[in-house]
């Protein structure tokens, strides 16, 4: 076989059909986000597609805590959390979590994806028998750790009440059971029916399993999620998260009681074999968490920003899926074209929004994924604005009726 012949047809194929992917290399600017310094662009763009949905990448206090914890015990944790990586830093940041989440305790991994990977896959695994009914639209991490366990999976109809109690009443009371599904989804941005999934679970005897990646740090009095807004924390068995969105470091976590942690702690591959985060990591994550629980300025100014877009997409009429969450999917339904409008928006305009392709998304259902931030200015909405009708146009795309009013 000729090996490099063979990597060739294969990226020359996604590139024929519109699905490659290209990376814009950026630098984030201290105190100017969400603008950056783009190495093979425009020489800045205004970034619309980041995870950092708060901007707390670059808050004051974040930034000081990790200055002061880089200084104070240098740069890596030194080792694995088992063996001389677990630091103060690690078990403050722990705490924080465990009491965001109202949980006996929390276990932090080096990212989110690891998090659902090692928690899913050993929960699963460990427990006799265990069947995992997970949402059909669950994360790839999710899907990656239920498949790792060799646990009987059964997947439900996404969001579908009806089809998980089917699923559920199929199988024997005797059997452990758990169910896994996300609070904001993050391609379409709608939000679980957590209380139900619950009532479920109680019904069924199963454990919970929320992954709120998406809504830590956004959602809730003191940004605990969709679960601490709607009063559900208590009845969830697990709640996963990560310190890399909302929360502007790196890095995740579960929380959960104590034993379940510790459980996991102790079996899991992805955390016993991984090198522990950074110290200064860690302190910076503690930091934005501490702020985001005092300060509700940056979710209520986010939503404002948030609505602020949706509200102009509509007077011009460009389709974009309705959620209540903060995701802003603009649909192009086309993989050529939706590559074709994001790199003319950012050789053009300056603006940055990575094109969202198959298999992220279906064919046909291919989109813009805006993230707007309260640290967007509402003419940095403008212009976006501008630039989408412009394009819009220039691909001949199709407009909702609120364009023709």
């Amino acid at each position: 076989m000729n090996y490099e012949k063979f990597f060739n047809e294969q990226l020359l194929a996604l590139k024929d059909d519109g699905n490659y992917r290209e990376f814009s290399e950026l630098e984030r600017l201290r105190g100017r986000f969400p603008s950056a310094k783009c190495y093979n662009g425009p020489s800045e763009v205004t970034i619309w597609c980041s995870n950092d949905y708060l901007g707390m990448g670059q808050h004051p206090s974040v930034l000081q805590a990790m200055h002061e914890t880089l200084d104070s015990t240098g740069a890596g944790a030194g080792g694995t959390r088992n063996i001389s990586g677990t630091t103060h830093a690690h078990s403050i940041l722990e705490a924080e979590l465990a009491d965001l989440h109202g949980k006996e305790n929390a276990l932090l991994f080096t990212s989110g994806y690891v998090s659902n990977w090692a928690a899913l896959s050993t929960l699963a695994a460990k427990i006799p028998d265990c069947v995992v009914l997970t949402d059909q639209l669950n994360h790839a991490s999710m899907i990656e750790g239920i498949r790792h366990s060799r646990a009987t999976k059964i997947i439900w109809k996404h969001n579908d009440l009806d089809d998980l109690e089917t699923k559920l009443a199929s199988l024997p009371s005797s059997v452990p059971k758990l169910i896994a599904f996300e609070s904001v989804y993050s391609m379409d941005g709608d939000i679980a029916p957590i209380a139900e999934i619950c009532d479920l679970a109680d019904k069924y005897n199963a454990m919970t399993y929320l992954d709120e990646v998406h809504a830590v740090g956004l959602y809730g009095p003191r940004g605990g999620g969709i679960a601490e807004r709607e009063g559900l924390m208590n009845r969830l068995t697990v709640i996963e998260g990560t310190l890399g969105k909302a929360f502007g470091v790196m890095g995740g976590y579960i929380a959960a009681s104590a034993a379940l942690c510790d459980f996991v702690r102790s079996f899991a591959s992805g955390f016993i074999f991984t090198t522990a985060l950074p110290p200064a990591v860690a302190a910076g994550a503690t930091a934005a968490i501490q702020h985001l629980k005092a300060s509700a300025l940056e979710r209520s100014e986010h939503q404002v920003r948030v609505k602020q877009v949706r509200d102009a997409l509509d007077t011009i009429g460009l389709p974009h899926i309705s959620n209540p969450s903060h995701i802003i999917p603009v649909v192009v339904g086309n993989p050529v074209k939706c590559k074709y409008i994001s790199d003319v928006l950012l050789k053009e305009y300056g603006i940055y929004i990575q094109p969202i392709n198959y298999p992220t998304v279906p064919k046909g259902t291919e989109r813009l994924r805006i993230t707007p931030s309260p640290l967007h200015t509402a003419d940095d909405v403008e212009r976006l604005v501008s630039a989408l009708e412009d394009l819009w146009m220039q691909c001949d795309l199709m407009r909702t009726s609120v364009a023709a009013q």
